[in-house]
């Protein structure tokens, strides 16, 4: 049965995640996972919004969208890893930390992907016809969280510091993260020449920079300008912040 779980989702996932009228219905308890390692486990909650059963199928990867089950090699366990899913039942996902060595100093970043197989049809009115199955794949964020960092995670993004780096033809704005937890980047504008300037989004990694390009800027950002932008929490709420471009 898992391989034939997988090679529906290896087939399909280029369709799948180009499709616009597409939606996973198996609803996941959340936008992102933040593991603490002093619990030594999480649960994520799931959720079959179908009006039928699924089959379900789930696996952690390093951040390789065209993993597979068979071919990550990861740190956790994950129980039930396949299941069937019954119409609007729920289900616990178990996430166990197997004890590999990671890094002490910094979060870590890993993906849970969730695979939505739903049943072949069947009947008379799927006679004779030619019928597209879509299996349908969610992946989030799973952020590992030693125990014992510094500082606050909720008041990482105010900690980045920002300055403006030539960017081929134009200028880019540089994060730089002294934090040791990640820090993702949902918006962000800054007012150039009395127009207000855009940039290509992220994610600052800990101790670490991310250079993001100005779209359509002509001119090099001033020092002390204000940078505007939104963070997403561990809860996935977005938190606006504010920072200065430095001198």
């Amino acid at each position: 049965m898992r391989k034939f779980v997988c090679a529906i989702g290896a087939g399909l996932l280029a369709l799948c995640l180009g499709a616009t009228t597409a939606q996973a219905n198996v609803l996941i308890g959340g936008t992102r996972v933040v593991f603490p390692a002093k619990d030594g486990e999480v649960t994520v909650r799931l959720t079959n919004d179908n009006d039928h059963p699924v089959l379900v199928e789930s696996w952690i990867d390093r951040g390789d969208i065209h993993s597979t089950p068979e071919s990550v090699d990861v740190p956790f366990l994950i129980t039930p890893p396949l299941f069937r899913m019954e119409a609007k039942k729920e289900q616990s996902l178990r996430i166990v930390y197997t004890h590999e060595q990671l890094p002490a100093d910094r979060e870590s970043l890993f993906w849970l992907n969730v695979l939505e197989v739903p049943p072949k049809p069947t009947g008379a009115q799927t006679e004779g016809q030619n019928l597209l199955q879509l299996a349908l794949r969610s992946r989030l964020k799973l952020f590992y969280r030693p125990a014992g960092l510094p500082g606050d995670p909720a008041k990482a993004p105010a900690e980045l510091t920002w300055k403006v780096v030539a960017d081929g033809k134009g200028f880019a704005l540089e994060a730089h993260n002294p934090t040791p937890y990640y820090v993702t980047i949902t918006e962000l504008s800054l007012v150039v020449g009395g127009k207000n300037a855009t940039a290509e989004l992220g994610m600052v990694a800990p101790l670490s920079d991310l250079r993001m390009p100005l779209h359509d800027v002509a001119q090099k950002p001033a020092a002390g300008s204000v940078v505007s932008f939104t963070s997403l929490n561990d809860f996935g709420a977005s938190i606006a912040f504010k920072g200065a471009i430095a001198p």
